[in-house]
C-alpha cells in the first residue's frame, strides 16, 4: 500500500482513517449494548444490593474488554486485507 517511495497515497490514508473510525464506532456501540444487557436489569428491577453490585461490576469489566477486542479485530482484518491486496495486485 505504498508508492515507490514508501509513502501512502491520499486514498490509502483516507481508507485507513475510515477504517479506524468504523472500528471505534462499532466497538463503542457493541460495548454499550453489552453493558446495557448486563447492567440494564439493575435499572428495571428492584434487585438486592449484592446482585446490583455484581451486575454493574460485570458490565464495567465486560464492556471495555469487548471494546478493545472489537477495535483490534477490525483493524487487524483491515491490515491483513491490505497485505493480501499488495501481494495480489488487481
Amino acid at each position: 500500500m505504498t508508492n515507490g517511495r514508501g509513502r501512502r497515497t491520499k486514498a490509502e490514508q483516507d481508507a485507513a482513517t475510515v477504517e479506524i473510525m468504523y472500528a471505534l464506532c462499532s466497538a463503542a456501540f457493541a460495548a454499550a449494548v453489552v453493558f446495557g444487557a448486563v447492567a440494564g436489569p439493575v435499572l428495571l428491577f428492584d434487585l438486592p444490593r449484592p446482585v446490583r453490585s455484581a451486575l454493574l461490576g460485570a458490565g464495567t469489566v465486560v464492556a471495555p474488554v469487548l471494546f478493545l477486542a472489537r477495535v483490534v479485530s477490525v483493524l487487524l482484518r483491515f491490515h491483513h486485507g491490505d497485505g493480501a491486496r499488495e501481494s495480489h495486485p488487481e
